[in-house]
């Protein structure tokens, strides 16, 4: 499998989508408050999760991101009420699509992350952060 972004001693680069209503606030208190995560991490909002399409996914890791991380809406959606559904359907495609291009797709990871769930973020990110690091080594 191809190593995508960095392979020297730099923190993995993530894309991390983040959703305007749900997600965004929550990251936005990690920032805020302080909290102590990777600078490396590249925030783009979007509407809804259920609305990112599988190829930004690749066009991120093609880019050189390590990593791609959806903070996803979860059932707190205000726009659809399958949000979590639809979400799970972009990840699989976007595996599949990953998968195809030779990128390991453990690059990919999603989570549901509410309005206050800053220390969840931060968890996932260190963590998603440390698989990339074994990733890209590997």
């Amino acid at each position: 499998m191809s190593s995508s972004g960095n392979g020297g001693g730099e923190a993995p680069r993530i894309l991390a989508f983040s959703t305007n209503n749900i997600s965004d606030p929550g990251i936005d208190l990690a920032g805020s408050a302080h909290m102590n995560y990777t600078p490396s991490v590249v925030v783009l909002p979007v509407p809804c999760s259920s609305g990112i399409k599988p190829s930004w996914i690749l066009h991120g890791l093609d880019a050189g991101f390590d990593g791609i991380f959806i903070a996803a809406d979860g059932t707190d959606c205000a726009y659809v009420p399958d949000c979590t559904d639809r979400t799970g359907k972009v990840v699989a495609r976007a595996q599949e699509l990953i998968k195809e291009r030779g990128h390991d797709p453990r690059r990919l990871k999603m989570a549901a992350i509410c309005s206050v769930c800053a220390e969840s973020f931060v968890s996932h990110v260190e963590k998603f952060q440390k698989l990339l690091i074994d990733v890209n080594t590997s």
